[in-house]
């Protein structure tokens, strides 16, 4: 991953950095991200034979990949991209439309397993998942790193986080307030574990609803 700012670890702005939520995979929510320098996660679909963002079977017109991109080269960004492939076929994609975008910044996830293997014959920088429902994360040895999702509860400590990044993995940690919880006692518990870790920061990513008060909490 690139290096983006001075936390312990890279922040990555779910849907965008919004305010209300209409907002959330909007060009606007997109600059305003970038513009403060975090990371950015989102969702992909196919439309029409274009790659698209929505969470939601796009309907109508939608945002373009190479819309997102445009405004990454537009920020001089290096800061990650998490893509969520909402749909099979996604390794399909054309290489051209991400190749702007600094080396080693941009990730494909959740993907089903049948279609994480097409990402791997593609040779196309993937996370694979681990929750309580993924206690062993698939293709694991071929993923460039693991998205920890907390669906239930706020399972993720440093023992988790440590045991992946010895094997050499990335890992994206959920904040709980995605799945409708609070996020105050999980990250003191992220925060005590990435100070054991020194070095890790370019390895581990936030993905949040609070871009902002993550930064200032963890930089703190």
């Amino acid at each position: 991953m690139g290096v983006m700012e001075t936390a312990p670890l890279q922040i990555l702005a779910h849907r965008g950095w919004w305010t209300a939520r209409e907002e959330q995979n909007t060009p606007g929510a997109f600059d305003r991200a970038l513009a403060a320098g975090f990371g950015i996660e989102t969702d992909l679909w196919w439309q029409d034979g274009n790659v698209v963002i929505s969470h939601d079977p796009p309907r109508g017109s939608a945002l373009s990949l190479n819309d997102l991109v445009d405004l990454y080269v537009r920020h001089q960004s290096a800061a990650p991209l998490a893509l969520n492939a909402k749909c099979d076929a996604l390794a399909g994609i054309n290489r051209r439309i991400l190749a702007p975008l600094a080396a080693d910044t941009w990730f494909f996830f959740d993907m089903s397993v049948p279609d994480m293997l097409a990402f791997r014959r593609a040779s196309l920088p993937f996370f694979t998942r681990e929750s309580e429902l993924e206690p062993a994360p698939s293709l694991y040895e071929s993923a460039h790193g693991v998205w920890l999702d907390q669906f239930a509860s706020d399972w993720v400590d440093g023992t988790v986080i440590s045991r992946h990044l010895h094997a050499g993995k990335a890992v994206c940690i959920v904040s709980p307030e995605l799945h409708g919880r609070a996020h105050e006692t999980a990250w003191g518990h992220y925060r005590e574990a990435l100070a054991s870790a020194p070095g890790s920061a370019h390895r581990v990513l936030l993905c949040t609803d609070f871009p902002q008060q993550a930064r200032e909490y963890f930089t703190a």
